[in-house]
């Protein structure tokens, strides 16, 4: 088990905690958990603590769904129609488990309903359903990321 914290998940942990005004956040996978609270508008990190259990590497379902098309492109993916966007805060996964297929893939076509991700909050995972049926065009977060309420997760056209 490593004793190395990921600054960018903390980075982004804590702006998280500053966009939304929380007190309070916490983080945990199985290798490790990470507690942040805001005092007197200074956000910390007094906690992080290494969890018992031995872990599994964690690694994207599917890196081949990484956002690459149209990175040259402005166009402001939450104006989209078909833009899906997390309906919380919490920790995105696109599959239900590292080794399993991911919920869907760019080019894949989907009916209103399904399932496109899930989001893991205080513990619970709250699958996403697509709005509308059409062909996922993007996919704009990796598994594992952690997610802010109304952030744009994946495009169906």
């Amino acid at each position: 088990m490593s004793d190395t914290i990921d600054t960018k998940i903390v980075s982004r942990l804590a702006a998280i905690l500053k966009v939304n005004d929380l007190a309070e956040l916490e983080y945990e996978t199985e290798s490790v958990r990470i507690s942040l609270i805001k005092s007197r508008g200074v956000v910390t990190a007094p906690a992080v603590a290494p969890v018992v259990a031995p872990a599994p590497v964690v690694t994207p379902a599917a890196p081949v769904n990484t956002p690459t098309e149209n990175k040259e492109s402005n166009v402001d993916v939450a104006s989209l129609p078909g833009c899906v966007k997390s309906p919380m805060v919490g920790v995105v996964y696109l599959a239900s488990d590292p080794n399993a297929a991911p919920y869907v893939k760019i080019g894949d076509t989907v009916s209103q309903g399904d399932t496109v991700c899930l989001i893991e909050a205080m513990k619970t995972f709250n699958p996403v359903k697509a709005p509308m049926g059409g062909k996922v065009t993007k996919i704009l977060v990796e598994s594992g990321d952690p997610v802010e309420y109304g952030e744009p997760l994946v495009v169906i056209e």
